[in-house]
């Protein structure tokens, strides 16, 4: 059985979006059966973390209506895109690198694929939360925690079919204490650094 391209128009991609949110391991499968070359992939990141940055930007200057942020890095669109992608860079490396160390099989090109279309899931997510700012602002704050639940369900499932694993459960597990290993490290990096994170995002 042949899996079934991608449609790479804005009808297309959306409704793809929502059937992953249905068949996350079929979606996966389609995303890698694309074989993308790297240099595309990492410009299709940089492209869709700039969506989210304007998207998260809007949203902030609606919630504040327009006052100035203390918060350096939530008030600087460029720093909050360098962040989102290294950060995304990190995860990208981290989901091959452990993945192979664990058994997998998966190749860098398909991880690469299948974070870029993790982000755009959820930056299609972020679009439905940013238009319930303006209709239903309470919904905004159920759609963003929502949002926490499907990224770690879809980046689990995602994770799994990058390497062949069957099961969800170690996966899972092993996302939850490789996120908490590599937060303690940058944070042990950035300290030695001298380089301080302010611990209070709020707006």
């Amino acid at each position: 059985m042949t899996t079934q391209s991608l449609d790479f128009t804005p009808r297309g991609l959306v409704s793809a979006a929502i059937d992953t949110l249905r068949d996350p391991r079929a979606a996966a499968a389609r995303v890698m059966a694309e074989n993308l070359p790297a240099p595309v992939l990492w410009t299709m990141l940089v492209t869709v973390v700039a969506v989210s940055v304007v998207l998260g930007q809007g949203s902030l200057i609606f919630a504040t209506g327009g006052a100035p942020m203390d918060n350096p890095y939530l008030a600087n669109p460029m720093v909050m895109w360098g962040l989102q992608l290294a950060l995304l860079f990190v995860m990208v490396h981290a989901i091959h690198r452990i993945g192979r160390g664990m058994g997998g099989q998966g190749v860098f090109e398909d991880t690469l694929a299948l974070v870029v279309w993790l982000q755009f899931v959820m930056a299609c997510l972020q679009l439905v939360q940013t238009a319930a700012l303006f209709v239903l602002p309470p919904l905004a704050d159920v759609i963003g925690i929502v949002g926490l639940v499907i990224f770690l369900w879809l980046l689990t499932h995602f994770t799994a079919a990058a390497h062949g694993f069957t099961q969800l459960g170690p996966v899972f597990l092993m996302i939850l204490i490789s996120a908490f290993g590599i937060t303690f490290a940058l944070s042990l990096v950035l300290a030695l650094l001298g380089i301080v994170v302010p611990g209070d995002f709020s707006v």
